[in-house]
């Protein structure tokens, strides 16, 4: 239960990776300022986060299922929290998906969208009447910058951001007559257990339905070309909840938060040409034309993305 004054704060997706981190984090805030619920599908699954967070579980960090993609789950969960009173609601689970579209079936698409889309609408649906009533409260949504930018043979993926994106920016402006803030954070590539497994996946799975073609430009161009750039530019899941705690602190907190400097300029190519061509052009050529280039260009950044460096995209500000 919280003490008073300290803020209550519900995380999805806290089994591993960000979700893990962001939690642990708060949880061990030195002026105990929260009080952390993390949630997780599986209960079963809590051992990582229960020995990250050492003394603050059961203190300032509890635990509780929630499954985002079932509306008895999430009611539940809500429900379970006392008075349903919620202070800040950090929408962090999410699904990956990545390979050529052709080989791709609908079910598994619909799957993406049912966690990364229709669950953070499911959270803020739930959440959202009491924080009206209260005329307060933070919703923060882990997006990605493909929710910005689209990265070939992440189309789906991208799409279910993209889509979040939408939704988001829509409903800030309502929620801002209520005094909610709601908050974007925008990673780029980031080191974790399920990204490192999906990739050693894919690179070992069949493609029915692509083209031979189109799955020898997969493996062995966007592949190569995606490691070198998550070893360049990736951040890890402690930056990313570095980058959150800040974004939560903020007296006038902004709405979309790129954790990554170095992106900055990839997603500015989108917005400097109206007709699109730019950035699809740019892509295509760096992927296809240029791969070797890009291959040397990752490295050189990689030895200049000192650990000062990477410290200094953690900022939302």
């Amino acid at each position: 239960m919280a003490n008073s004054g300290q803020k209550v704060v519900l995380i999805t997706g806290c089994s591993s990776g960000i979700g893990l981190r962001i939690a642990v984090t708060l949880a061990k805030d030195e002026k105990k300022r929260y009080h952390v619920i993390a949630t997780m599908r599986d209960l079963k699954k809590k051992d990582k986060l229960v020995e990250a967070a050492g003394d603050a579980y059961g203190k300032t960090l509890m635990l509780l299922p929630l499954d985002v993609c079932s509306d008895e789950s999430v009611k539940q969960c809500i429900n379970n929290v006392k008075d349903r009173h919620i202070d800040i609601l950090i929408n962090n689970a999410g699904v990956g998906l990545l390979g050529p579209v052709e080989s791709i079936s609908i079910e598994e698409m619909k799957r993406v969208f049912e966690t990364n889309f229709f669950g953070v609408v499911r959270m803020i649906k739930e959440v959202m009447p009491d924080m009206k009533k209260r005329r307060s409260g933070h919703i923060v949504v882990m997006s990605s910058v493909m929710g910005l930018q689209g990265v070939v043979f992440n189309d789906v993926y991208t799409a279910s951001k993209f889509a979040m994106e939408g939704f988001c920016e829509s409903m800030a402006v309502q929620l801002m007559k209520f005094n909610i803030r709601l908050s974007m954070i925008e990673p780029g590539p980031v080191h974790t257990e399920f990204e490192t497994k999906m990739m050693e996946d894919v690179a070992k799975m069949e493609y029915p339905g692509a083209d031979a073609d189109t799955v020898r430009y997969f493996k062995d161009v966007y592949l190569p070309s995606s490691i070198d750039i998550f070893e360049a530019m990736g951040q890890t899941p402690e930056d990313i909840a570095k980058c959150t705690k800040k974004v939560i602190e903020s007296n006038s907190p902004r709405f979309r938060n790129l954790t990554n400097s170095l992106y900055t300029p990839i997603v500015a190519l989108k917005y400097a040409d109206e007709t699109g061509g730019l950035s699809v052009n740019t892509f295509y050529n760096l992927l296809f034309n240029f791969g070797p280039l890009m291959h040397i260009t990752m490295n050189i950044l990689k030895c200049l993305t000192c650990s000062c460096l990477r410290r200094r995209t953690i900022s939302p500000n």
